[in-house]
């Protein structure tokens, strides 16, 4: 998968430095290690936004990102293998969520209601606290290109996903047409309600809910004529 490097940038370090030996998933809730990594991973992502937004990308250095979540630069390296893409949890943590919302929504019901309904699940916990730190690295992607890249890396990653869990729904193996189109129109909603709610522009803008919403309905219309 290819990814966004700026200059400068160091390779991430190896699986030693980044957690204990033997180290390892199981069922349940994460590890206490797993979940102080990935609120790490999200304080990095708040921080970066916030610097990339007061100065631009190409003024905030590696140095600065690190220094405003209070770790070092080498620490920083162990989560991020570029600056670009520190802003990748926050982008991919709402997404995460619809995935696993999918996997789990009962079967005789649209996963379409799942995906809409997904910025009320997701009240109350980090991602609804993020929401102006999304909607700021969001309108950020309109001018920035590497911040662009990483959003768009995010949405073709989560496209397979969504394919594969479309696929185990009806069926059908990961890459035949069906499921691949509909993670395309699925996928596609998502981003572009997103963008539309966070860039602000036309008639119908408001809740992040509604645009998804109206998103939906519009991919499930199909085609003008």
């Amino acid at each position: 998968m290819g990814t966004v490097r700026a200059a400068g940038a160091r390779e991430p370090a190896s699986a030693a430095d980044a957690g204990a030996p033997g180290d390892g998933p199981r069922p349940g809730r994460p590890p206490l290690t797993e979940r102080r990594k990935a609120a790490t991973r999200l304080e990095i992502a708040r921080e970066a936004v916030r610097l990339f937004a007061d100065r631009g990308v190409a003024a905030t250095t590696a140095d600065d990102i690190a220094a405003a979540v209070g770790i070092s630069q080498r620490t920083l390296w162990r989560y991020t293998s570029s600056k670009e893409l520190c802003v990748r949890p926050l982008l991919s943590h709402a997404l995460d969520f619809v995935t696993a919302l999918m996997r789990s929504w009962p079967r005789d019901r649209p996963l379409a209601e799942a995906v809409a309904g997904t910025p009320s699940s997701l009240a109350g916990t980090s991602a609804d606290t993020d929401a102006e730190a999304l909607r700021d690295l969001v309108r950020l992607t309109r001018t920035e290109p590497g911040l662009r890249a990483v959003w768009l890396q995010v949405h073709h990653d989560a496209e397979l996903v969504f394919a594969e869990v479309i696929a185990e729904r009806t069926g059908h193996g990961p890459d035949d047409l069906e499921p691949r189109v509909q993670a395309t129109l699925l996928n596609g909603a998502l981003r572009i309600a997103v963008e539309q709610w966070a860039w602000g522009a036309g008639p119908h803008h408001g809740t992040l809910t509604r645009t998804i919403r109206r998103a939906l309905d519009l991919a499930r219309s199909g085609l003008s004529d």
